[in-house]
């Protein structure tokens, strides 16, 4: 078990509920653990997950790398505002494990008497002991959702993950596992410690000015921007937004358009807005993918290469479940 903080392992304090517990003082809450399997606890770190940077990412990989040939599977307690950038995260940085590696954590502390912490946690322990599960996925409400593919959609309920565009990978009832899917295994797993984290977001809104994409391409090797609809870029009379794009994919920058719309993905191809952008390799369209994945997945990228054609490939080589969408029209395309 690997700690990393959360609400999960809060307590109140005088400035309102901040991470105390070490992952051995929260297994104690859960003695059904015990009769499942033999724990050992790593504390990594003990911060609110709103603080989580790439760096902890790295961090938890090379944990896990350092440890994965002693271990039959990993939970690692997590808070939940940031849970799904550090699945995502992960699902990039160990690729084809063979053994589970589950995160989970709660809305409410686990010392509180109303909590889903314990069940919550119970179910991530009953998914590592499964020879069925396997590779990165978040346990949480009783449903797996691969890392690729959780967002936090509820900031209060017990609810809180969903998974988008993709179906659960399977349910947990009375802590009993009902898998849908099963893993894809590789013959051993891929890992990678490093990441670049000079990735910016940008979330469009109507009148998005110009100067603010300038501004993050100036100082980022690649931006997501989330987009409306199915995706595009408006003009506004003056094309400012569009030349700002061009220029700095020119110098080597990289863009990824994708939609701030939850559900079905993006397509370029649909309108005119859209349609002109497909032209330019360092403009990669997000399709089905998540936009915490399409952040994490251009960390790794270009932890690895800047090379446009590699860029390219890597981006829309399906890992973890993370696209889909790419693959289908390809192949309606070729028809």
């Amino acid at each position: 078990m690997l700690g990393t903080g959360g609400t999960i392992a809060s307590e109140m304090t005088k400035e309102g509920l901040a991470p105390e517990l070490t992952p051995a003082q929260l297994l104690r809450y859960v003695p059904a653990i015990s009769e499942l399997c033999e724990v050992e606890c790593i504390s990594l770190f003990s911060i609110d997950s709103t603080n989580m940077t790439p760096a902890h990412y790295c961090a938890v990989a090379k944990a896990i790398k350092a440890n994965y040939g002693k271990y039959d599977g990993f939970v690692i307690s997590h808070g939940t505002d940031t849970m799904a950038y550090t699945a995502a995260a992960l699902s990039y940085l160990v690729q084809g494990a063979d053994k589970p590696i589950i995160l989970t954590g709660a809305q409410k502390p686990i010392n509180f008497d109303s909590t889903d912490s314990r069940i919550n946690l119970m179910d991530a322990f009953v998914c590592a002991c499964a020879d069925t599960m396997a590779g990165v996925n978040i346990v949480f409400n009783g449903r797996v959702i691969p890392g690729t593919r959780a967002r936090k959609t509820c900031s209060k309920s017990y609810a809180a993950f969903s998974s988008i565009n993709y179906p659960d990978i399977a349910i947990l009832q009375d802590h009993r596992l009902v898998q849908y899917i099963l893993p894809e295994k590789a013959e051993k797993p891929t890992f990678c410690t490093e990441l670049n984290d000079s990735v910016g977001l940008v979330k469009m809104i109507p009148g998005t000015d110009w100067e603010l994409l300038d501004f993050q391409l100036s100082r980022k090797d690649a931006l997501v921007m989330e987009c409306f609809g199915v995706g595009g870029l408006p003009s506004y009379n003056d094309d400012r937004l569009f030349e700002v794009i061009r220029r700095r994919t020119g110098e080597g920058k990289f863009v990824v358009v994708t939609t701030q719309v939850q559900n079905e993905g993006s397509d370029l191809s649909v309108y005119s807005v859209g349609h002109r952008l497909k032209a330019d390799r360092h403009i990669l369209e997000a399709y089905d993918m998540t936009t915490e994945a399409a952040i994490a997945k251009l960390m790794w990228i270009l932890g690895i290469t800047h090379d446009v054609d590699e860029v390219n490939r890597l981006f829309y080589a399906p890992v973890a479940h993370d696209i889909l969408y790419r693959a289908a029209n390809d192949a309606e395309v070729a028809k």
